[in-house]
């Protein structure tokens, strides 16, 4: 039996060369199926988005609403209470309670909070999909699930 001992540094190497292949492979499918769907989105769906648009704003009855939302944390599950206020179909008002069972889930609640009022206020309701907000990702799973839930109750 042989046997051969290949340097850490070229085994170091090869592994990052193999990453950044992978990466540069990744990238390019990425653009490739980015710009395809936006090309032939683009034309057919400018009018219809817009005419969307502006169907949905008028779909929602004016009031205010007020929905639940739930998402996993790593120590459990949080809850939130979201009540938007809308006319025509857009938001002028929002407000967000908690009451995070977590400590970390108490600073991220908080955040979001303190942030959420800038990513909704004057915006169409169908146009509310929030990622993160203020450092938190996570309650925006529960808000986005009490959006679509105060979507239900004030459809008209």
């Amino acid at each position: 039996m042989i046997r051969t001992t290949v340097p850490t540094s070229v085994r170091k190497g090869t592994a990052l060369l193999g990453i950044a292949g992978l990466f540069v492979l990744a990238g390019c499918s990425g653009n490739a199926d980015a710009e395809a769907p936006a090309d032939n989105s683009s034309t057919p769906d400018a009018g219809s988005s817009s005419s969307s648009g502006g169907d949905s704003t008028g779909t929602y009855a004016d009031g205010t609403y007020t929905a639940e939302g739930s998402y996993q944390t790593p120590e459990t599950v949080e809850q939130i209470s979201v009540t938007l206020t809308l006319a025509d179909g857009v938001v002028t008002d929002v407000e967000v309670t908690g009451d995070p069972q977590a400590p970390e889930s108490k600073q991220y609640q908080g955040q979001f909070i303190d942030g959420i009022d800038e990513q909704v206020d004057g915006k169409a309701l169908d146009d509310l999909n929030v990622s993160r907000v203020a450092g938190s990702s996570l309650t925006s799973g529960g808000f986005n699930k009490a959006v679509e839930a105060i979507k239900e109750q004030a459809a008209a």
